[in-house]
């Protein structure tokens, strides 16, 4: 259609606009229903998942009974059951082919299994069973070649086909909960121990690279997938801090909004965003350059959320908790899912541009940033800025009553690390 962009003949444009950016952000919040369903099937609480490398529709899961399930989310249905380990299944990964994957469990083994379900008559048992000394608390698989690393009182590094590791790598004596194989620079690994260490390793070196000691412990780690250099750690003082790996001595960002320890992390494909798992009974959406989320997803039923994984396709999040279930949720609470029709894509298009322009209108911003939450975690959230005002007031006193230069301004982001030690 050629239109004429003399803004003489649109005198009211910039009004016009307005009312259909509020129209379409109050629609946006009327149509945010992100929960999808719920597979259900574990008798026991769900602690690890993992993603299947090719295939969108499969995902695996591991309980603390050591059962192991393989889902298809298509049908959101169980396609296959594992009676995989005694206790707890502690740390699962995907060989990065597809054919097969790994599990870590409180019996002291790694294992390799199928994907695929066996042959009519065949058992069910494992590729390969490896007997360890020690517990094994988490597991992953190189991106590229057949050497995955496990995590426990050290980190070991194994060969497929060897049965002993070919490198254990060690600093400190605290047991390590979680390693992670970087996407990009795929020779580097992260790590987290009990002792509030994040430890950074590359695999080429018999030695690790360097560590930052943080004021409480790290639960997990995940590599921003487009960034080879940022990582995001989420950890037990209730926020998530985002780092450049050359540059430890503080954090990029510090992401605030958990009322509890946050228990897991996982980047979207884009690398823009991620979603974290906390034991105050939500996942949160935080864009990586923000601090504070986006996006809250709970429901009733939901207890403490354990694991949470982002779809490979970048549309929807996994996450599982103590009650047994796992949930899909959207990942764009509003998105219309199915076949869109070119007017209504051109529609939505047009609308998220509105919105974007008008974003930081006092109205629409109300609007767009309201959610209803939990009463548990409003009272929370209200007691912690009560708390901060406290922290912040005391200091300022303390700063007007002491000699000028001796009570110096600490920023936000140095404020939670101890030291960086290389």
């Amino acid at each position: 259609v050629p239109r004429n962009y003399d803004p003489a003949l649109h005198p009211f444009e910039v009004a016009r606009e307005y009312k259909r950016a509020l129209n379409a952000t109050k629609l946006e919040r009327v149509f945010a229903k992100p929960f999808l369903s719920s597979l259900d099937g574990h008798r026991d609480g769900v602690n690890c998942m993992a993603k299947h490398p090719k295939s969108l529709s499969t995902v695996l899961s591991g309980a603390c009974d050591g059962e192991v399930k393989i889902w298809n989310l298509t049908r959101r249905q169980c396609i296959r059951t594992i009676q995989a380990h005694e206790g707890f299944v502690r740390g699962m990964c995907a060989r990065f082919c597809g054919t097969s994957f790994f599990t870590v469990g409180d019996d002291k083994t790694v294992k390799q299994w199928k994907m695929e379900s066996p042959e009519y008559g065949e058992e069910e048992e494992p590729i390969h069973t490896i007997l360890g000394k020690t517990v094994y608390t988490g597991i992953d698989h190189h991106w590229k070649e057949p050497v995955f690393a496990t995590c426990g009182h050290q980190v070991d590094i194994w060969d497929e086909q060897r049965t002993s590791p070919k490198c254990s790598l060690t600093w400190g004596f605290d047991s390590i909960s979680s390693v992670k194989f970087n996407p990009i620079e795929t020779y580097l690994l992260g790590s987290c121990a009990s002792d509030r260490n994040i430890v950074l390793y590359d695999m080429r070196k018999s030695t690790p690279l360097k560590k930052v000691i943080l004021n409480m412990r790290t639960n997990t780690l995940c590599w921003n997938p487009m960034e080879a250099y940022i990582f995001t750690a989420a950890n037990e003082d209730y926020n998530l801090y985002t780092f450049d790996m050359r540059f430890l001595e503080s954090p990029v960002m510090v992401h605030m909004d958990h009322v509890s320890a946050v228990l897991d992390v996982d980047y979207s494909p884009t690398g823009k965003e991620f979603v974290s798992a906390s034991f105050d009974k939500s996942i949160r959406i935080f864009p990586v350059d923000k601090g504070h989320s986006r996006e809250v997803y709970h429901t009733k039923r939901m207890q403490h959320v354990i694991t949470v994984k982002w779809t490979s396709d970048n549309k929807y999040i996994l996450c599982g908790s103590d009650e047994m279930n796992i949930r899909l949720w959207k990942a764009n609470a509003s998105e219309k899912l199915g076949v869109l029709a070119p007017r209504e894509k051109a529609a939505m298009n047009y609308n998220q541009k509105l919105k974007e322009k008008f974003q930081f209108h006092p109205q629409i911003r109300r609007i767009a940033q309201h959610r209803h939450l939990p009463k548990s975690i409003y009272c929370q959230i209200k007691e912690q800025r009560i708390m901060r005002e406290a922290r912040r007031r005391k200091e300022l006193n303390r700063r007007k009553h002491s000699k000028p230069g001796s009570v110096p301004f600490v920023p936000e982001r140095k404020k939670h690390i101890v030291a960086v030690v290389k």
